[in-house]
């Protein structure tokens, strides 16, 4: 297995858009090609921002880069995440709002699950 974490910072007044835009557009075209969301957070870090964070499960790192790809090309998913920039006044206004942004390989630290 391969697992991912996702790490963004984003303005608080930004919050709100940016996870409707992750549920309606960029998760459902992940999950579509394979990808597995374990599970997605925030946490207010009282500065006017939020750090938000996804753990992604893949069968393996060769799986994450396929289906990235595949993600990539899908022109009907490239359309609605462009119209969205559009919508919030280009990519460059967008990128603004993010002031951090991590995407990680993760570890586990348990050596067998199964005992639990």
């Amino acid at each position: 297995m391969f697992y991912r974490r996702k790490t963004y910072v984003v303005k608080g007044d930004f919050i709100e858009n940016f996870n409707l835009h992750f549920n309606q557009t960029l998760l459902p075209a992940q999950v579509k090609y394979g990808s597995r969301l374990i599970g997605r957070w925030m946490v207010d870090k009282k500065n006017h921002t939020v750090e938000v964070f996804a753990i992604w499960g893949y069968n393996s790192y060769e799986d994450y880069q396929r289906i990235e790809e595949t993600v990539r090309s899908d022109q009907e998913h490239v359309k609605r995440v462009s119209n969205w920039y559009k919508r919030n006044g280009g990519r460059e206004r967008v990128r603004k709002n993010f002031l951090e942004v991590r995407n990680e390989k993760i570890e586990s630290t348990v050596f067998d699950v199964k005992k639990f």
